[in-house]
């Protein structure tokens, strides 16, 4: 199942406490950007972008409209995230993730916050949205709609053993 959320107003986020140690760098590498995806997403069927060539990653980062964002935890990498500013006033977090290493020491809602405070600061954001599916970790719609997110559609999709989805 694919939940698709949404927060409409910085009113409705709910950031949670920065540990100590934690910060963002934002980048403009497709190499990092192609390195995390294959990184975090390995263990979430992440395989939209197996495909892409070396063009396609570039393509796709160097685009103004995209921003690449590492979390780093007492100075290592702890995982990314991309926006993409789109029409009307939305931005999309198109992919968030952890590097396994790092997953269940409470980095998800500070990366998180992080990456919604600066959907939030893009010049004329009108709404922040994302999805997220049954695939991902088990605490990823929940760490969602703690921060303020709520679900506007949900959609049931079936693949066969020999597809994927994302």
């Amino acid at each position: 199942m694919i939940h698709h959320l949404e927060m409409t107003s910085f009113g409705e986020f709910k950031p949670s406490k920065l540990p100590v140690g934690f910060e963002l760098r934002q980048v403009r590498d497709p190499v990092e950007n192609e390195r995390f995806y294959r990184e975090v997403g390995e263990g979430w069927q992440w395989t939209d972008r197996l495909v892409w060539t070396e063009a396609g990653w570039s393509d796709w980062a160097n685009r103004a409209e995209v921003e690449t964002w590492l979390a780093f935890f007492e100075g290592k990498e702890a995982g990314y995230f991309e926006l993409e500013k789109q029409e009307e006033g939305n931005v999309e977090i198109v992919y968030f993730g952890l590097l396994s290493a790092t997953i269940g020491r409470g980095l998800g809602g500070a990366m998180l916050t992080g990456a919604i405070s600066r959907a939030w600061e893009m010049e004329s954001t009108q709404r922040v949205w994302v999805h997220t599916c049954t695939e991902d970790h088990e605490h990823a719609l929940g760490n969602y709609q703690k921060r303020g997110f709520r679900e506007f559609k949900t959609e049931t999709t079936f693949t066969s053993p020999s597809s994927s989805s994302t």
